[in-house]
């Protein structure tokens, strides 16, 4: 068991907060919303007004927050002081490399070390210790968390020093996103040509075309599920994150960029509460036409 400072009790932070206590470790938890005091205690953990007070004499820092200014300002010299000496501190952060660089330098000038694991997965994924994490950092740390991370994740992968974890995470969701409206725009034309969508949607996801979303998410859309949880403003950084990677890398992304495009458009459009789907909300307002299946 271990005493953890956890930071960042929302919709992610919630589930997993949760299980860290089932699991039978001592959690003290903070959020900068005090309106979050009552979740946290019932999820069984210890409330803190403070990070400082949070992060005293723990043996694990946990971060769970929306982007990289929340990790940044949450995590300052103070809260890695008050740490337990050979604490070791994760980020479970939408991050990026260039974003944490500062906060790992004051990390190992505290003597704590340092894992990041950018999760994968809804908020039941966290409830039922079903997350994907990408971790970047070095293996003696994450062999050390692993048991800990078991008890969140059932598919731990390890890609290697950091930043690789935070830029799998940032590339998953751009596939994701691409897949989305890609299959929506498919969808149009399809529906627009005269295909019945039930026919069309049951002959891609069985072809050499399918995806995930197709499986997993496209049934949801087409009863008009856009997946409204996470901010579309947040899609637009993640996506603005790794198209400006690959811009410093050199490397070629006129389809990602096209994706972050569409997406900037769906946030002047809708706002930053529009959904993981908003830009497809877009592509249908767009056409004139709504992806629905007969009820």
């Amino acid at each position: 068991m271990s005493k953890i400072c956890l930071i960042g009790v929302g919709r992610m932070g919630e589930p997993i907060c949760t299980r860290l206590v089932a699991a039978g470790h001592h959690v003290h938890a903070y959020d900068i919303r005090p309106e979050r005091r009552e979740a946290i205690l019932a999820c069984g953990a210890r409330y803190a007004d403070t990070a400082l007070v949070a992060a005293t004499s723990a043996e694990v820092l946990i971060t769970v927050l929306p982007g990289p200014a929340e990790a940044a300002a949450a995590v300052d010299d103070s809260v890695l002081a008050a740490l337990a000496p050979g604490a070791i501190w994760i980020d479970m952060t939408s991050n990026t490399a260039a974003d944490a660089r500062a906060g790992w330098d004051r990390a190992v000038a505290h003597g704590v070390a340092t894992l990041e694991a950018p999760i994968g997965g809804s908020p039941k994924d966290a409830a039922e210790g079903r997350l994907r994490l990408y971790t970047g950092g070095d293996t003696v740390h994450l062999e050390r968390c692993r048991p800990l991370l078991d008890v969140l994740s059932d598919r731990v992968t390890h890609m290697g020093g950091h930043g690789t974890g935070y830029t799998t995470k940032l590339l998953v969701n751009l596939l994701w996103f691409t897949h989305a409206v890609a299959t929506a725009e498919t969808l149009l034309i399809g529906h627009r040509a005269g295909i019945d969508l039930t026919s069309l949607t049951r002959a891609l996801a069985g072809g050499p075309a399918s995806s995930a979303f197709m499986h997993d998410h496209l049934p949801g859309l087409l009863t008009g599920d856009y997946l409204t949880g996470f901010g579309l403003d947040r899609i637009v950084d993640q996506l603005t994150a790794i198209t400006s990677q690959a811009e410093r890398l050199g490397s070629p992304h006129p389809l990602a960029a096209a994706v972050r495009a569409l997406h900037q458009e769906a946030l002047e459009s809708y706002g930053p509460a529009g959904g993981e789907l908003a830009a497809v909300a877009l592509l249908e307002e767009l056409a004139g036409l709504r992806l629905r299946l007969p009820s």
